[in-house]
């Protein structure tokens, strides 16, 4: 999953920065929005040290099928990508500057 918070990460953050037409538009999307919570929770709690260590430790298979499927169901609907997108890219873009891990 580290590999998926980098690239979520990146995209996240050039998603925020470039004004995407709709991409205020409110729509429900509660397990999206669950899954949103889970990844913001788990960068604002982790050290940088513990996400780094994380960075290099490789998935086990059970989070590696999870996540691609999550990966799955945002490709195929770009609005709920939009808006998962939307609600992570702040929180993760700010901890992985402070943990120095994007200039």
């Amino acid at each position: 999953m580290n590999k998926l918070h980098y690239m979520l990460a990146a995209i996240s953050a050039l998603a925020v920065t470039i004004n995407i037409p709709g991409a205020n538009a409110q729509e429900s999307y509660p397990m999206a929005d669950k899954v949103a919570e889970k990844v913001i929770s788990h960068y604002q709690t982790s050290s940088c040290d513990q996400l780094m260590a994380q960075k290099m430790k490789p998935p086990s298979a059970r989070r590696e099928e999870m996540e691609q499927k999550a990966l799955q169901q945002l490709r195929n609907d770009p609005k709920m990508r939009m808006h998962f997108l939307n609600r992570v890219a702040g929180p993760i873009a700010n901890k992985m500057f402070e943990c120095g891990m994007i200039p």
